[in-house]
């Protein structure tokens, strides 16, 4: 079997250490008994320590050279190969409807489109692992008052519960990516509302970080407008970075008050 060669255009970073692959793989048993989703096989480093946990198995990836080489190289997932854009896919159709565990070597270049996906699908999805860029691990699984806490942070942790597992060095990938990566569990936690408007709270989420630097009452200008009279409150001196999602919340509920009162 000829090997896949690593495509710059996908962000294609081929694993190569097979105890990496294991310990990726291991990361789906906290969430038992659901089928799975791996996004961007490749060559199936990963796919090959999936397979003997003996649960439903699909993979879904987007370049034709490495769907070839998986048919090959695994024909009892023939069936279960999906040739596809993961970003545009209907994910109901594809347990029948049924939650599963979303899990992969994400592609280095959409890994935030990803988890914005997950969310989109949350009920759908209440586990994802998985190794991403350490940066943008460390950006979900970060706190308030950090300075890599942002908008991946709020809207993921409003909806899971986040776990940094372990750093990877960029020397066991072909190629190897000039960052460090990092794998990662994100569970559901018990929310299931979120006690305000969640498209509002999305963008009062992304409208405040865009300008992060700025306090809160001049970074929300574009939702409230100039000498808004609700910015006048002592919460308004502080920065994004040092709201919790609660605080997000409430700053949300507050919002909409005024623009239902005003609108």
């Amino acid at each position: 079997m000829r090997l896949v060669k690593p495509k710059k255009f996908l962000g294609q970073h081929f694993l190569k250490d097979l105890k990496v692959a294991q310990d990726i793989a291991d990361t789906i048993d906290a969430c038992p008994n659901l089928p799975v989703l791996e996004v961007g096989p490749g060559m199936g480093v990963l796919t090959q320590f999936l397979l003997p946990k003996g649960r439903p198995l699909k993979v879904v990836e987007v370049d034709y050279e490495s769907v070839a080489y998986l048919r090959e190289a695994y024909p009892q997932l023939e069936e279960n190969i999906i040739e596809d854009d993961f970003l545009k896919m209907n994910l109901t159709r594809l347990f029948d409807g049924q939650p599963f565990v979303l899990t992969g070597n994400y592609p280095y270049n959409i890994s935030s489109q990803i988890f914005f996906k997950m969310l989109d699908n949350k009920e759908l999805i209440p586990c994802c692992t998985g190794m991403i860029q350490k940066e943008v691990a460390e950006r979900i699984a970060a706190g308030p008052g950090s300075k890599t806490y942002g908008i991946l942070s709020v809207l993921i942790q409003a909806w899971y519960r986040v776990e940094y597992l372990f750093t990877v060095s960029e020397h066991v990938f072909n190629p190897p990516p000039k960052v460090k990566s990092a794998v990662i569990r994100m569970t559901r936690n018990g929310t299931q509302d979120l006690g305000c408007d969640e498209q509002l709270f999305k963008q009062v989420v992304k409208t405040t970080f865009n300008q992060r630097r700025k306090t809160l009452r001049n970074s929300i200008k574009p939702l409230l407008g100039k000498d808004c009279p609700l910015t006048q409150d002592a919460l308004f001196d502080r920065r994004p970075e040092q709201l919790s999602v609660q605080e997000f919340i409430e700053l949300t509920n507050r919002v909409k008050e005024h623009l239902t009162v005003n609108g």
